[in-house]
């Protein structure tokens, strides 16, 4: 994915998650098929793209993405929601619950 794709998918979605991680970060992988269940349950029209960063430098600095991994939501073309490296599945759940519901009622 370019960057210039990446930014056209978050124009053109109500909502886009975007999860940034590592080949060799351990914490990535695990978190990785978490999210992808509670977003396949609770975020079901939630676009899910998950890069590298290290294979997407220009995305990465684009972003300001300094940790991994990096947890990006955007709602309407703007960033709602980032969390890096610690991320509560519960506290982000909490968070996106309402305006999703808004969104997509």
């Amino acid at each position: 994915m370019t960057l210039e794709e990446l930014q056209n998918t978050i124009k053109s979605e109500l909502a886009v998650l975007v999860y940034f991680s590592g080949e060799h970060c351990n914490v990535c992988h695990a978190l990785r098929p978490k999210f992808r269940e509670l977003f396949d349950k609770e975020f079901p029209k939630v676009k899910q793209i998950f890069l590298d960063a290290h294979e997407n430098p220009e995305i990465s600095a684009q972003y300001q993405v300094l940790s991994l991994p990096t947890i990006l939501v955007f709602l309407d073309g703007r960033e709602f929601i980032r969390e890096g490296r610690t991320v509560s599945m519960h506290k982000l759940q909490e968070q996106l619950s309402r305006p999703y519901n808004m969104m997509f009622s």
